[in-house]
């Protein structure tokens, strides 16, 4: 049975969700599920933008089928590459053989890369920058946008209905909940959590091409955003382009702390849940603690891009950082961190060390600074520390 969306009256969503799926991309925890989003254009011509992964090709062909109502496709526009936007061009070709494929040198390239069907060489349709495409009554624009976040990436713009095919870019994490559009349910407090998330981990490292993105998006005039995941927007734009801004430029959105720690018997913990107390009482706000070996890392990158000011609390184990902050840090790493300010407090029994391989870590961060003396716990905690903890606090808070 058919389940497809209006987005205009030419205009269908023909994606479709996955509730069942446990790990995005077999890494990203999604308890709410993810949507593959795909549109179909229904012009003199019609356009599929995307396909959809295939663990939900039955329902997408469906929709298709409905929403062309008797119908043939005429074109396949590609603006990503990866699996979960691409797994059904083999079936679609083999569906549809009259169909043209519109995309770029590189998508090209990647689609003999993952396919092994025998296509004519006058149905592809390469397109460069600034490129169009003439449906009938719509014109299509073609945009380069390599490494967001791949290097085949580009976008679409529909002059007409004013609408930009943004690919990964503004894209969530989550099922789509019946409603299609942004404006139809509280994205702020039911989705932007998993928006930040999905952008600081699938894009957050490549921010310098999000600039360049949205530096070419700024010239074109946009009344509705249709991402490949989540949500369509198509009002209040700026409050989630202000993001976009913000994330690229990693730029905090909060100028609040959050507190990352890994204790093995509690101790480490204790001097992290001090630390934040005395915090609390110099009037932050909003402080976060995370538990570094039950939280999934994926939660704690997208907080540290959220807020200005981390404390890094290690156990030292086997002469080196704690397991699961070590990879927490690794992740940071890989995601290009900046702009931040970095508080540390490290235990140890035997031989601290976690504190020197920290600081090692976080100084290869652009532009962010280590502050405070850094808090040594021999084991426990001890009472005549807390003086420490509170100068630190108040460091913290005079950086703020």
């Amino acid at each position: 049975m058919y389940n497809i969306k209006e987005i205009t009256k030419d205009l269908f969503w023909v994606g479709a969700n996955d509730r069942r799926i446990s790990l995005f991309e077999s890494a990203y925890p999604v308890p709410c599920g993810v949507s593959y989003n795909s549109y179909l254009l229904t012009d003199d011509k019609t356009v599929l933008l995307d396909t959809v992964d295939k663990s939900v090709n039955h329902q997408f062909f469906e929709n298709i089928e409905y929403a062309l109502d008797g119908r043939g496709l005429d074109y396949l526009v590609i603006n990503h590459m990866e699996p979960d936007h691409c797994a059904e061009i083999a079936s679609l070709v083999k569906k549809y053989p009259q169909m043209k494929i519109v995309c770029n040198a590189k998508s090209q390239s990647m689609v003999n890369q993952f396919f092994n069907f025998n296509f004519p060489e006058n149905q592809w349709q390469i397109v460069k920058e600034g490129d169009t495409l003439e449906t009938g009554n719509y014109t299509l624009s073609f945009y380069m946008a390599p490494m967001v976040h791949w290097p085949e990436v580009m976008v679409t713009y529909d002059s007409v209905d004013k609408i930009l095919f943004s690919a990964d870019a503004f894209g969530a994490f989550g099922a789509i909940d019946g409603n299609i559009f942004a404006d139809e349910v509280d994205f702020d407090h039911r989705y932007m959590d998993e928006a930040r998330r999905y952008y600081t981990n699938i894009v957050g490292k490549y921010g310098p091409q999000v600039q360049m993105l949205l530096k070419k998006a700024s010239n074109l005039d946009i009344q509705m955003i249709c991402p490949l995941h989540g949500y369509v927007w198509r009002k209040d734009l700026n409050v989630f382009i202000d993001k976009y801004q913000k994330w690229s430029a990693y730029e905090p959105e909060e100028k609040s702390v959050l507190v990352a720690y890994s204790s093995v018997y509690g101790n480490t913990q204790n001097a992290a849940e001090i630390l934040a107390g005395k915090l609390a009482k110099l009037g932050v706000k909003n402080i976060r603690m995370f538990d570094v070996s039950t939280v999934h890392p994926s939660y704690v990158v997208s907080e540290v891009f959220r807020y200005s000011h981390i404390v890094f609390a290690s156990t030292t184990y086997n002469m080196d950082i704690f397991v699961s902050m070590e990879i927490l840090l690794n992740d940071l790493c890989a995601h290009n961190i900046q702009n931040r300010k970095v508080a540390i407090i490290e235990n140890g029994s035997w031989a601290p060390s976690c504190g020197n391989l920290i600081t090692e870590k976080v100084s290869k961060w652009k532009n962010t600074e280590i502050i405070g003396n850094r808090i040594l716990v021999k084991s426990s905690l001890k009472r005549n520390q807390e003086e420490e903890l509170e100068n630190l606090a108040k460091e913290i808070v005079s950086t703020m």
